[in-house]
């Protein structure tokens, strides 16, 4: 068995559940797990132990998990797989708006969260690569992405990217002026294992265009080819 370095977040007031995750992914090689019990420990535990991946309970005891994701977006870019008893369009997307990464409906495979797991920590993995001629620094036009530093910026000034929006955003610096169909979008960014729906894609670009464009209702630099999918412009005079 692989021993995983990577540190895992449960964040669940049902402690049954969250021991049942606990010990499949420890059987699965996952070596360093925390567990929380209510939104507040959730993101005390996040800032002191910064774990790469959270599994993290919509209904908790004090705040939901919504907030905590929102709040916890505010300093970190760990990947978010929300867990809920919902399995509604609205509540996924809403999980993905706020800053989530996947969403899992309960009842669940415990095999299934691991295969998610995993699935998250090799698009962290991914960012990480070194882009083509091993720059680790891409630019296109006002923006620049630091994949060493997990950074991004529009024209010296940080952008505020969840972990999935930075993904995204990294793989289309990666391939400017080209168009990227969506079912490219889904296998590079979100991974075999993710539940995906075409308005998810278009949620978080819409979230990136807010934060990348002077006018995000009339885009510039990341632009729809109607039928085709989405191309990143890298010069947009």
């Amino acid at each position: 068995m692989k021993i995983m370095d990577e540190k895992i977040l449960l964040v669940d007031d049902e402690r049954d559940i969250a021991d049942l995750m606990e010990e499949v992914l420890t059987q699965d090689g996952f070596c360093h797990i925390r567990k929380a019990y209510t939104g507040a420990e959730a993101l005390a535990v996040c800032r002191e132990f910064e774990p790469h991946v959270i599994i993290l309970d919509i209904m908790l005891p004090d705040l939901d998990g919504l907030e905590v994701c929102r709040k916890i977006r505010e300093f970190s870019y760990c990947s978010i797989l929300f867990l809920s008893s919902r399995n509604d369009d609205i509540d996924k997307i809403l999980g993905l708006s706020c800053g989530g990464d996947d969403y899992i409906t309960k009842p669940f495979s415990p095999r299934e969260v691991v295969y998610r797991v995993k699935a998250q920590l090799r698009r962290q993995k991914y960012s990480l690569a070194a882009s083509p001629g091993n720059v680790p620094v891409l630019k296109a036009g006002p923006l620049s992405l630091d994949k060493e530093s997990g950074r991004a910026y529009r024209s010296g000034q940080e952008i505020p990217l969840t972990g999935r929006e930075f993904l995204l955003l990294a793989y289309l610096m990666e391939n400017t002026d080209k168009i990227i169909s969506k079912e490219r979008l889904y296998e590079q960014v979100w991974g075999e294992y993710s539940s995906i729906c075409d308005n998810t894609i278009m949620v978080h670009i819409r979230h990136l265009r807010e934060k990348i464009e002077d006018t995000p209702s009339k885009p510039k630099q990341l632009i729809t080819v109607k039928g085709l999918g989405y191309k990143l412009r890298k010069r947009t005079d």
